[in-house]
């Protein structure tokens, strides 16, 4: 190929690569989900976490679990099978809801309930959350809280606020949460830490301050959380797809557009040609540092983070 002609293409795919920026989230997570191990990752320590509660309560039990934001993940087949006490997904986005609705009815699964709202209005105060758990969980605390992914939509100042609610009003005196979040800061130029400083940090400014290391401190710090195990591990994902339009649906969903932050014309051109250089050009996987936080309540051992 001539460089007139590999001119000509890279341009036409950056200009592929703007247009797909309003591609639904669920399209982009799947994307995600199929082309890097993050979900294999999370599955990992999510079995730790069932292990635990499994060894911590009667076999004859039957468990209950509350997914935030991630409800069409492939983590539900796990969930979906371990909590037959009751399942129920929250989460904001319709189509992410509408295909495991889709699944549910065709599969005649009757365990699993969707539950169509923002969390950080339905649990970011004591007497809603426990409204929520009188009208949407059938009153019955769960057995387990998974927050996979989902506190991107939350400042970290609410952290606390929300964990605090979760713990006291929707969890089981035997229970755990699982938090999964990219960490905030990465000295890997290839990571998606480092690609949401290079642009939403020089774009507006912004210093990534969401960090479950530090919302573990927080934690340990409060009288409610003195009995309750948290353990924190990290682990390392990888990312790659030899479709630059995949990729870059991926880039808009770890850069926050457009539900966080708004980028210009100019910027998104900025954002593409430097995804297709650095990444698509020469081939090179994108990675992903992430922390794992466990809170595990009423668990007389130490349970597996």
């Amino acid at each position: 190929m001539t460089s007139t002609s590999q001119q000509q293409s890279r341009s036409a795919l950056i200009e592929a690569g703007i247009r797909c920026a309003l591609s639904p989230m669920v399209d982009e997570d799947d994307i995600w989900s199929r082309y890097s191990n993050d979900k294999t990752d999370i599955g990992e320590h999510l079995a730790r976490v069932i292990r635990t509660l499994s060894a911590a309560v009667p076999l004859n039990r039957k468990l209950r679990a509350l997914s935030i934001g991630s409800s069409s993940e492939p983590q539900f087949r796990i969930l979906e099978t371990a909590f037959r006490g009751g399942l129920y997904l929250l989460d904001i986005d319709p189509n992410a809801l509408e295909t495991v609705r889709d699944r549910v009815t065709r599969q005649n699964i009757g365990h699993v309930s969707m539950i169509a709202a923002d969390y950080n209005e339905q649990l970011h105060e004591g007497q809603r959350t426990r409204q929520f758990l009188e009208q949407s969980l059938d009153n019955r605390p769960v057995d387990l809280i998974t927050l996979h992914h989902s506190l991107y939509y939350c400042e970290m100042e609410q952290w606390v606020p929300l964990f605090r609610n979760i713990h006291q009003h929707l969890l089981a005196r035997s229970g755990a949460i699982h938090a999964v979040l990219m960490a905030p800061s990465s000295r890997d130029p290839l990571t998606t830490t480092s690609l949401y400083s290079r642009f939403a940090g020089n774009y507006f400014g912004i210093c990534n301050d969401q960090s479950l290391p530090e919302l573990k401190r927080r934690l340990e710090r409060l009288p409610e959380f003195r009995n309750t195990q948290l353990h924190l591990s990290t682990s390392k994902v990888r990312f790659y797809v030899n479709d630059f339009v995949k990729l870059m649906k991926v880039v808009w969903m770890i850069l926050l557009y457009p539900g966080v932050h708004q980028y210009s014309d100019s910027q998104k051109k900025q954002i593409a040609s430097y995804v297709y250089d650095t990444f698509y050009a020469v081939q090179q996987p994108l990675y992903q540092e992430q922390h794992h936080l466990v809170l595990y309540r009423g668990i007389r051992f130490r349970g597996l983070g």
